[in-house]
């Protein structure tokens, strides 16, 4: 009697040390499978926060959906915005720039992508949202531009000739006077003839972009990779124009 009660007692013993060994294994995969999660989630967010910060302050990138900066910049093409220069410079005649349409310059747009947006906003995709413009500085503060009714235009009494226009178009089909006020830029496309540029908002005075609603400067088409290109200085053009005092 007294041996079967101890067989009994370690016949117990054994399934229950069976079953503890058996436990603990599994307990142990469920913490690191618990671990595992935690560190993607962290390689995300950090990924997440350095996607912003670089967009933030570093570089940016943007979509382009029309065919006004052609042949520079074509439709679909992706490019990349210095935003550390726009935070500690001015931009200068002849450089592309990526601007805030806080002058209403383009209609107010109703379709979004919640999630392309929320992308967008953390650097993580190129923004493609119509609140922001890309054209070419053509005049700064103080500077006097004139087109002419024969379509030739003039910066501060000097002619230019813009070697960057898209083949075939004039320099000018509409003729104008402006004096850029300080902080501003009056800003054309390249492709004249498709381009609502300052030109085509001089009627309603809202011709000029201010300096700070300046994003940064255009320095490289990023896709397709067909069109990878950096883009050149455009300051041969305006090399004989005087600065204004």
């Amino acid at each position: 009697m007294e041996q079967q009660k101890n067989s009994d007692s370690i016949e117990a013993a054994a399934q229950d040390a069976t079953t503890a060994s058996t436990d603990k294994p599994r307990g142990g995969k469920r913490r690191r499978e618990n671990s595992a999660v935690k560190e993607y989630a962290l390689i995300i967010l950090y990924a997440v926060l350095i996607a912003f910060l670089l967009k933030t302050f570093v570089v940016r990138g943007f979509y382009i959906p029309s065919s006004s900066m052609e042949d520079t910049l074509q439709i679909n093409d992706r490019v990349f915005v210095n935003v550390a220069g726009g935070l500690f410079t001015e931009a200068e005649r002849g450089d592309i720039v990526v601007f805030k349409d806080t002058q209403g310059w383009m209609p107010v747009s109703t379709s979004s992508n919640p999630v392309r947006d929320a992308l967008a906003f953390v650097g993580v995709m190129p923004d493609s949202s119509s609140n922001y413009l890309v054209k070419r500085v053509i005049g700064v503060g103080g500077d006097h531009i004139v087109g002419t009714a024969d379509g030739r235009i003039t910066v501060n009494g000097v002619e230019i000739d813009e070697t960057y226009l898209k083949p075939g178009v004039s320099p000018t089909e509409l003729p104008f006077d402006v004096i850029v006020p300080q902080n501003s830029y009056f800003v054309m496309g390249d492709n004249r003839s498709n381009s609502a540029d300052s030109r085509y908002h001089i009627q309603t005075g809202t011709e000029f972009i201010n300096d700070a609603d300046v994003v940064g400067e255009v320095f490289v088409v990023a896709w397709p990779l067909s069109s990878f290109t950096f883009i050149g200085e455009a300051s041969d053009v305006f090399a004989d124009v005087p600065d204004t005092e």
